[in-house]
């Protein structure tokens, strides 16, 4: 099952998780509504129940609505905002705790091979158990937290299966219908907490208040009984979509030992993955490992034993207690496993920067959203030999801007000296300085560098105080268009970082996944191809060549004469939304095309492979840092 497989999977689950909790709320409005008319003497001969309903209904409806949508909109700050009402703490980004350090860089690593901005790092210092959860509505806006416990006791094999199988969540689109999942548990909830205030609250001392109590009653049983049937509809999507990221993650590791390491970790030590935190309920769908312990009705999670067969088939249950025995007297320790294991230190295994590589339409396909263990090799690579002097201004509150604008700036000395104009007027007279300083230091790099390190300042990025961020986003274009001549790379990561912005500022309504078919898009599917087609080839008999190509796999009914584009921005600016809201298996097809259209020369050089990543991740289908050949 690839990205866009999977993304049509959890799209039909969300419209499954949408019926069932609409069957839900009809069934607790039913009840309510009989249990109005009975305390209220609806049955009563000469009385109209027909107003009384119908009140009943609106109210009731309108409650767990606002309920539902202010639990979301409390959240609508992205996945901070869960890790926050957990206790978490954010991992500073130049933090000398090693613990702290190994892990951020394992999920730098991971979301480089995924080719999706690093996401908001948090610990939760007071769990000792071993646990991990990702929230946020969009890859731009997502935050991963790892429990203390899981820091001390895995190895970095093991936390990398952990963080590869977070990371799943995130590039399947699981996220947003966690979010959307607190929210309906949440409203449901509120009925039942309606009926036990009035109970704490009102003064019953005489008969008439008894069909208050009865409602009261009534409110309190129904919300109940409506939140544990919710609770097992919840229970249910979950234990499906861990399987899913189980698997994701071997897929990723090319490894079982890291993630079954952990979950038996999690089975053979006193904590296992158990969470204090008394909110510990609301987010268990979103754990690693069972927060708490639930029946098997109830559990968000597979059996641990089950979890561990799939990936380990000789894994016997008994295993658990022997390991149990063994770590009571001496607990495992993540950092002396690390020694023994003699993790290698990062290398420069990158192609230069005049490779030409052969690849395929399929090929490319099944790496979207999809990253394998040779991805995570190259992005430990990449990491590794970005300089140490442009890490650590994407991890500084005051070098991360500078060097986002570095990326952009040209080359050309009157048209540095346009943007140098357009960052005083923004950012004052210091700036622009700085910007050339880095863009000294950025111009030298290999063009697989260049997402890889904006990916890097994203953390650093989101910390930055909302005015800041809408002038850097005016920035950003400004600094595209200053010459008045746009190229493609250039506009696309212009694009790129400005739509991750606008994501980050407002998460609630950031991307989500579309229902559009190729054929409602067609023109602006023509006009990318036609873009791409013209920068693969020089030759424009060969760009024709390369468009027909494209366009053969992407509406091959469709008869679509080939246009040169002559204003790339121009052209561009008019096809994002339409192209981004495409249903999953049409935009399979559309990179199917762009592929086929830039490799019709038989081969795609580094930079048009990089200006591939970044069209995918304007379309939200992040692909990993290299190419795989043919």
């Amino acid at each position: 099952m690839n990205f866009f497989e999977r993304q049509t999977v959890v799209r039909q689950q969300s419209k499954r998780l949408v019926l069932l909790f609409a069957m839900a709320v009809f069934a607790i409005v039913a009840a309510i509504d009989l249990v109005l008319l009975i305390a209220l003497g609806g049955f009563t001969e000469g009385v109209n129940p027909v107003p009384m309903l119908f009140g009943s209904t609106i109210a009731v409806l309108a409650i767990i609505g606002c309920a539902t949508l202010y639990r979301i909109s409390s959240l609508r700050s992205g996945g901070a905002a869960v890790a926050h009402h957990l206790g978490a703490m954010p991992v500073p980004e130049n933090t000398t705790d090693y613990h702290l350090r190994r892990l951020r860089n394992v999920v730098e690593e991971i979301a480089i091979a995924s080719g999706v901005p690093v996401p908001q790092i948090f610990v939760l210092n007071d769990e000792a158990g071993i646990n991990a959860f990702a929230a946020g509505f969009s890859p731009s806006d997502a935050a991963i937290a790892v429990t203390r416990g899981a820091l001390n006791s895995l190895n970095r094999d093991e936390l990398q299966g952990v963080i590869a199988h977070e990371f799943s969540h995130i590039l399947n689109g699981d996220m947003r219908l966690n979010i959307k999942l607190m929210g309906l548990l949440f409203g449901i909830m509120v009925m039942a907490l309606i009926g036990q205030k009035i109970l704490e609250h009102g003064r019953f001392r005489d008969k008439e208040a008894a069909p208050i109590i009865g409602i009261a009653l009534g409110l309190m049983g129904i919300g109940y009984i409506g939140l544990f049937f919710g609770r097992m509809i919840k229970a249910g999507v979950s234990r499906q979509r861990e399987y899913l990221a189980d698997a994701s993650a071997v897929q990723f590791t090319r490894q079982t030992k890291g993630i079954s390491g952990a979950l038996k970790k999690i089975g053979g030590l006193h904590d296992g993955s158990k969470i204090s935190n008394a909110d510990v309920e609301e987010v268990s769908h979103m754990l690693f490992g069972s927060g708490s312990a639930m029946s098997s009705m109830m559990a968000t999670h597979p059996p641990l034993t089950d979890r561990i067969k799939a990936l380990d088939p000789s894994f016997r249950p008994s295993e658990l207690n022997e390991l149990a025995a063994r770590w009571s007297m001496k607990p495992p320790v993540g950092l002396e496993e690390d020694r023994l294991l003699g993790f290698a230190e990062a290398g420069a295994n990158i192609p230069a920067a005049d490779t030409n590589l052969r690849v395929s339409p399929p090929s490319i396909i099944q790496q979207v959203g999809s990253p394998k263990s040779d991805d995570y090799q190259r992005a430990h690579d990449i990491a590794g030999s970005i300089p140490e002097i442009l890490q650590q201004a994407a991890r500084s509150h005051h070098g991360v801007i500078p060097l986002m604008c570095a990326l952009l700036y040209s080359s050309d000395e009157k048209v540095q000296a346009k943007q140098a104009f357009e960052l005083r007027a923004r950012h004052g007279d210091a700036l622009p300085s700085v910007v050339k300083d880095f863009f000294a230091q950025v111009s030298q790099l290999n063009p697989m560098h260049r997402l890889p390190l904006a990916s890097l300042c994203f953390p650093t990025l989101r910390q930055r105080p909302r005015p800041e961020l809408v002038r850097f986003m005016e920035s950003v274009y400004a600094l595209v268009h200053a010459d008045g001549q746009v190229d493609l790379y250039e506009y696309c990561l212009g694009h790129l970082l400005g739509t991750q912005v606008r994501d980050l500022l407002d998460p609630s309504k950031a991307w989500r996944i579309g229902n559009k078919r190729l054929k409602d898009v067609a023109p602006q599917a023509s006009t990318l191809m036609a873009v791409l087609a013209q920068v693969g080839h020089d030759n424009p008999a060969d760009a024709q060549r390369a468009f027909l190509a494209g366009m053969s796999r992407v509406l091959p009914r469709e008869n679509i004469n080939y246009q040169v584009t002559r204003s790339f921005a121009d052209a561009l600016e008019t096809v994002w939304p339409a192209l981004d809201s495409l249903e999953p298996m049409s935009k399979e097809l559309l990179i199917e095309g762009l592929v086929a259209a830039i490799s019709q020369d038989n081969q795609v050089n580094i930079a048009e492979a990089e200006l591939l990543r970044t069209v995918c991740a304007s379309l939200h289908c992040p692909l990993p840092p290299m190419l795989d050949k043919v």
